[in-house]
């Protein structure tokens, strides 16, 4: 079983836990990507899987308006990637496996496959494919 969906917007990470009158607090950003990410699982897939997955993450960041039209269509074309954008990978992982726990699988702990990559596009975005093994 395969099933993909997109989550729209800018790509984001976990925020770092914050120690704060003794008690541990996720920043209020964080839980809402993944209560969003959430959301859209629950209203467009609603598969629930049992034993190995993999999941394959595409992360697609802005282009800056300031960049000119040939770095533009370099970035469009995938001859410039990502790389210095200060949005580690592993965070936007993190958040995407965190609130898909319990939603789409019983915990991240049956991902014994990943993919990552990082784009441009005009179209900020995350495509999420997850599949069974």
């Amino acid at each position: 079983m395969k099933v993909s969906f997109t989550i729209d917007g800018k790509p984001q990470g976990k925020g770092r836990p914050r120690l704060s009158y003794g008690r541990i607090k996720t920043p209020d950003q964080t839980v809402m990507y993944e209560n969003y990410i959430k959301l859209l699982y629950r209203s467009s897939i609603k598969t629930y899987f049992e034993g190995p997955i993999k999941l394959i993450i595409k992360a697609y960041y802005p282009i800056a308006k300031s960049d000119s039209k040939k770095k533009k269509e370099q970035k469009l074309n995938g001859d410039i990637r990502p790389y210095n954008i200060k949005l580690d990978i592993d965070n936007v992982v993190k958040v995407i496996c965190d609130a898909l726990n319990e939603i789409a699988y019983k915990d991240d702990t049956q991902i014994v496959e990943l993919g990552t990559s990082k784009y441009f596009s005009d179209k900020p975005r995350v495509e999420v494919t997850i599949e069974s093994i």
